[in-house]
């Protein structure tokens, strides 16, 4: 399946100059979202990833249906404030700022191989966040799956000591 056909494409969202990857066409296509899920399912079973953990928003929506799929547990990654138990933060360098993200505390632990799932991997600085964030928590990284691989941004670089898959790479 060429799951590219499947991405809506905007541009000049949300500034002018950017060409956004909208995932909710694939998303709501359910020949696709299949697809799209069985591969990061292949991936995190040819991993060995026994929880998957998915940064928030777009990492729930592709990362839960992973973890039902494998028969593992599924961990979110938060915003700040959003947990409601003792969490581990992790802050990251945006390209104008910073931001930061959470997980509970007691999600993880040195058992856990984690494969780590999200729509998009762009300059690699949420998803860095994420592996320290895993890593601080005693667990180890399985392999990282996405749907859309921004490549001329660099972000893989970021994560290169990991497995990495991406289904659909834009230059």
């Amino acid at each position: 399946m060429n799951l590219s056909e499947k991405i809506r494409v905007i541009e000049d969202f949300p500034t002018p100059g950017i060409s956004f990857k909208d995932i909710t066409t694939l998303l709501s296509d359910p020949a696709a979202f299949r697809y799209t899920v069985d591969k990061l399912v292949e991936f995190g079973k040819s991993v060995g990833a026994n929880v998957v953990v998915g940064p928030e928003a777009r990492g729930f929506a592709v990362g839960a249906p992973v973890a039902y799929a494998l028969g593992v547990g599924f961990v979110p990654v938060r915003k700040p404030g959003k947990l409601p138990y003792r969490t581990l933060a992790m802050e990251y360098d945006l390209e104008y700022g910073h931001d930061r993200v959470e997980i509970h505390e007691d999600a993880l632990n040195p058992e856990s191989k984690v494969l780590i799932v999200d729509d998009l991997l762009a300059t690699g600085g949420t998803v860095s966040a994420v592996v320290r964030l895993v890593e601080q928590s005693g667990a180890s990284i399985a392999g990282l799956g996405f749907i859309i691989e921004l490549s001329d941004l660099h972000g893989r670089q970021k994560v290169a000591d990991y497995n990495v898959l991406s289904l659909i790479s834009y230059e």
